[in-house]
């Protein structure tokens, strides 16, 4: 950083090294982002803590590492396998997580539904089972998934600017995401169930809306989203078992801060929380960056304690 200031060229250097390290926190708001959705949709509507959700984010990026090995295992055979692979992998990772968020739902919320503390605490719980899975199945040690030609490289659109093509592709991901999510709320049929139960569960069930099916679907889909955060998150990141358990305490931020339930808020809130920490961790240390974000965090929900924007929620 000296050594830049140093130079005659300080101000374009030093915008240069800003926007990259802008989009940097462009492509951590996406996982921020990713994460947040399915955990947003989840608390908004059922108030479940769902401490597993990193679990999910990994069981994604596992999904996509297997997909990857057994494609790479047989590149001189079909090559076009190892090209292509990644999308298929993007399904796949929501189908999984998908699949297990369903039968989670039946098996441990349903139960403890009218009672957060014992959420917290089952899926606390679920969350350090599933890590040890993970380490059973798939070691202990980090692995990373072999990324396609097509995410490999740069955009360089000066000569002192490089964005990684992986990162254009994760933040297309996200927006994309981002905007059929809002669709499915407000366009789609599942999305009106929810917005009925969210605004009144007794009503909603009272005119046929089978609200325990409509929360077994939302929590599955909550889940399924973190599996394609943990299938994004590979092209960023190796994984390891507790790879999701580093962005969880960081997401929930994200949905308190902006809002829980408010999709707007959530998307607010992640490109601020992100960015806060991208550009914080450039000037001072990754531990210094999380403190200082966390406390401007703590002092706008001490202002506002419904977060930036509220969700409407018919009061009792």
């Amino acid at each position: 950083m000296l050594y830049i200031l140093a130079q005659d060229d300080t101000g374009p250097s030093l915008k240069s090294i800003l926007l990259m390290q802008g989009f940097s926190g462009l492509s951590l708001v996406s996982v921020f982002l990713l994460m947040a959705l399915g955990l947003s949709i989840i608390f908004g509507q059922m108030r479940v803590i769902n401490m597993a959700h990193g679990e999910f984010l990994t069981l994604g990026a596992y999904v996509t590492v297997y997909f990857s090995k057994f494609c790479e295992a047989r590149a001189d055979a079909s090559p076009w396998m190892l090209k292509y692979y990644y999308p298929v992998a993007i399904v796949a990772a929501f189908g999984v997580a998908f699949l297990l968020g369903y039968v989670v739902e039946i098996l441990l919320i349903k139960p403890l539904y009218k009672r957060p503390l014992d959420t917290l605490l089952a899926t606390w719980g679920l969350s350090l089972i599933l890590q040890q899975a993970f380490r059973s199945l798939f070691g202990g040690r980090e692995t990373s998934a072999t990324l396609p030609d097509w995410l490999m490289g740069s955009w360089s659109p000066t000569d002192t600017i490089d964005i990684p093509i992986n990162g254009v592709f994760l933040i297309a991901l996200c927006i994309l995401l981002t905007f059929l999510v809002y669709l499915m709320m407000i366009k789609s049929r599942w999305g009106l169930r929810v917005r009925s139960t969210v605004l009144d569960r007794a009503m909603a069930g009272a005119v046929g809306i089978n609200t325990a099916r409509t929360d077994r679907i939302t929590f599955a889909i909550g889940c399924g989203l973190a599996g394609i955060a943990g299938a994004g998150f590979t092209t960023i990141g190796s994984v390891s078992p507790a790879a999701g358990s580093l962005y969880i305490v960081d997401t929930f931020m994200v949905v308190v801060f902006g809002g829980a339930g408010s999709l707007l808020g959530t998307i607010i809130s992640a490109f601020s929380i992100g960015q806060a920490q991208s550009i914080l961790e450039f000037f001072t240390s990754g531990v210094l960056a999380k403190v200082i974000t966390l406390l401007g965090v703590i002092f706008v929900i001490m202002l506002r304690p419904q977060g930036l924007i509220a969700s409407k929620v018919r009061s009792k």
